[in-house]
């Protein structure tokens, strides 16, 4: 099985591309063994230098500590990805993610989910991450930065240049954005 690989912004972060489906529950992150009962997520984190998997539909993205090389993770992560695959399974992560208590948004909140959705999302997907609406309060616009996008070098000019400038150009009201 042909696993492609590719860059992501974040040097620390690199998007594993198995050709098939990865996660049938959404976008998750996971950065603790404990977080999970999944064999191939557990066995992932337990690699030397790895600390987070994010599970895309179709990608998982996986961030190293900056000590560590590629070459010491790629390869191995490759193997247990393919070896999961080859045991005939469909998903790497196909289990219901405890989903937050729906909440009730005012209308501008609204319109931010869905411009994060429809405008934000699909970009930073492509680079191996994920943005959350977390809160909008006096003006400012609380996301969170999950996948290759946490604690990437270039997350802070694409949160103001690009994130911070679509929101106020679409939502006046709209001042800053922050990630937490």
């Amino acid at each position: 099985m042909l696993i492609q690989t590719e860059t992501t912004p974040n040097p620390n972060s690199l998007k594993f591309i198995p050709g098939k489906n990865v996660c049938n529950s959404g976008q998750i992150e996971i950065t603790q063994k404990d977080e999970t009962n999944n064999d191939l997520i557990k066995n992932l984190l337990s690699i030397n230098g790895v600390i987070g998997v994010f599970l895309g539909k179709d990608f998982l993205s996986i961030n190293k500590q900056n000590n560590v090389d590629w070459e010491d993770i790629k390869h191995i992560a490759k193997s247990l990805i393919s070896e999961f695959y080859s045991e005939g399974k469909d998903f790497i992560y196909d289990e219901n993610v405890k989903k937050e208590k729906k909440k009730e948004f005012i209308e501008i909140e609204e319109k931010i989910i869905k411009i994060l959705d429809t405008k934000v999302r699909p970009a930073v997907a492509k680079d191996g991450g994920d943005i959350k609406f977390k809160e909008y309060k006096n003006g400012t616009v609380k996301v969170q930065l999950q996948g290759s996008c946490s604690g990437c070098p270039s997350s802070t000019m694409t949160l103001k240049q690009g994130v911070q400038n679509l929101l106020k150009h679409y939502i006046p009201e709209v001042k800053e954005v922050e990630a937490i």
